[in-house]
């Protein structure tokens, strides 16, 4: 195949498959083996083997290609130059009319940092184990920034741990303010605030704890904390419109399409485990376990290739409900964008995986949604045997505080918080049924929301029971 072939070949291009490319030893076969990344059109990024050797290759095809290998080499360059650690180059090419590549050694059994970060996050915050991984994280920007670089995408994925060292990745978003000479404050605090704004809110208390880590090897500027915390609060906000954006659009994260007679949205990475699973939705809602049906919805636990998820199918009940629903966003949808909206700010919920609404020339039908199985007890259960003592766990007591910070936080109200839309998942309580969450930009509206979930949340349980008096004396209130 020809570079330029690729940028026809769609987000899946058949593999393994040979690209001739030429070096300064002359032409030879490159063997690309398997995709880590596509950007369909532009950008193909994989595992290879280029004259006998394991490579990383970024193949760089389209219109845009050579001002993106340009970016690429330049910044590549830049990290080298500045004896920073980062896969050795091995060879580059650009062709007019083809595209450029760019084959890098490859770092076999490597693990991103934001990896390390994904096994560790659940656990209580600043723990020694999230510590040791951020710790990383910032004395190595803290070496960019010491050499007057930043990266703008700045984020865990782009640091690799590899046999005790921490490599720089993705040289396409790596800046210069000067090279050799210490990034300006300014530029620090606008990088920093990019890393940060990635963290649970939670953590941003801890966030002058953890900048120790940073200063260490770099102590060029003082950092206000103020200052930072807009840089922060800024990022964050923007990712997360960023993200509620991508919900509704295909894209690297989302698989979507919309049409007369169907919207159907899925995370990329399921798209293949998904897609049988929407084809066959009310069959499989027949043989699974049901929790509710009829009514507005029917919620069932389901087996798929040995992976348990939870559909729920949202009804039209009668021809009045239809005249209701058919012309504005389905529940269904509703939920998709709050689930990814907790996912994203790291407030635990089952992971939305897919969603459809069937349409009739656009008027809105039935809608499924399906998402993870939390195998966990619900609250009623689980509180159960404390009703008369109200003697919680208190590990369990400061994940609900933990749980209640964060949505004050985010100004979230769930709108309907009983005790069976809660699970204890062993470490953090989740939340389920998000029909009616709402994001409030008004703290007023938002006092009333969080007060009347605060007292739905206590109606589970006898108000003269030791539980609710215990629960009510802690729980926060708004005025």
């Amino acid at each position: 195949m020809r570079l330029s072939e690729l940028k026809s070949a769609g987000r899946s291009p058949a593999l393994p498959l040979s690209l001739e490319l030429a070096d300064a030893a002359g032409p030879a076969q490159l063997q690309l083996l398997s995709l880590l990344r596509v950007l369909p059109g532009q950008r193909y990024v994989g595992a290879a083997v280029w004259r006998g050797r394991a490579v990383l290759a970024k193949l760089l095809v389209g219109p845009k290609a050579a001002r993106h290998f340009q970016r690429e080499l330049a910044g590549v360059r830049l990290l080298a130059g500045q004896g920073l650690t980062t896969p050795a180059l091995l060879a580059d090419g650009l062709k007019e009319g083809e595209g450029g590549w760019l084959l890098f050694e490859f770092l076999e059994g490597a693990q991103s940092l934001g990896d390390a970060w994904a096994a560790v996050e659940h656990l209580p915050a600043l723990a020694d184990e999230q510590q040791t991984v951020l710790g990383e994280a910032l004395a190595a920007v803290a070496a960019m920034h010491a050499k007057g670089l930043w990266q703008e995408d700045l984020h865990l994925d782009n640091l690799l741990r590899h046999q005790g060292r921490l490599y720089l990745i993705d040289g396409a978003g790596v800046c210069a303010e000067e090279a050799g000479k210490p990034l300006s404050r300014q530029r620090v605090l606008q990088n920093l605030g990019v890393l940060f704004a990635q963290l649970p809110k939670h953590f941003e208390p801890h966030i002058e704890e953890l900048l120790v880590h940073y200063l260490l090897t770099n102590g060029e500027h003082a950092l206000p904390l103020e200052a930072l915390q807009k840089q922060v609060d800024k990022v964050r906000s923007w990712r997360l419109k960023d993200i509620l954006d991508k919900v509704g659009r295909d894209c690297t994260l989302f698989s979507v399409s919309r049409g007369a007679f169907a919207l159907r949205a899925i995370r990329r990475e399921e798209e293949p485990a998904m897609l049988p699973v929407l084809a066959q939705a009310d069959a499989l809602l027949d043989k699974g376990h049901l929790y509710k049906t009829g009514g507005a919805a029917s919620v069932g636990r389901v087996q798929v290739g040995g992976r348990t998820l939870v559909v729920k199918r949202y009804n039209i009940k009668n021809m009045l409900h239809w005249f209701k629903r058919f012309w504005r966003p389905s529940r269904a949808w509703h939920s998709w964008v709050e689930g990814n909206r907790l996912d994203f700010l790291g407030i635990a919920t089952p992971k939305p995986l897919a969603l459809l609404e069937r349409r009739f020339f656009w008027l809105r039908r039935q809608a499924y949604l399906v998402t993870e199985y939390l195998s966990g007890p619900d609250m009623l259960e689980h509180f159960a045997p404390y009703v008369a003592t109200g003697d919680v766990p208190e590990n369990e007591l400061l994940a609900l505080d933990q749980l209640f910070a964060d949505l004050i936080g985010a100004r979230i109200s769930h709108g309907d918080f009983k005790g069976h839309n809660l699970f204890w998942d062993g470490q953090r309580w989740a939340l389920i049924d998000l029909d009616a969450m709402c994001q409030h930009h008004s703290l007023h509206s938002f006092a009333q929301a969080f007060a009347r979930d605060r007292a739905r949340l206590l109606r589970n349980w006898p108000v003269d029971s030791a539980l609710y008096q215990m629960l009510d004396s802690r729980l926060p209130k708004l005025d």
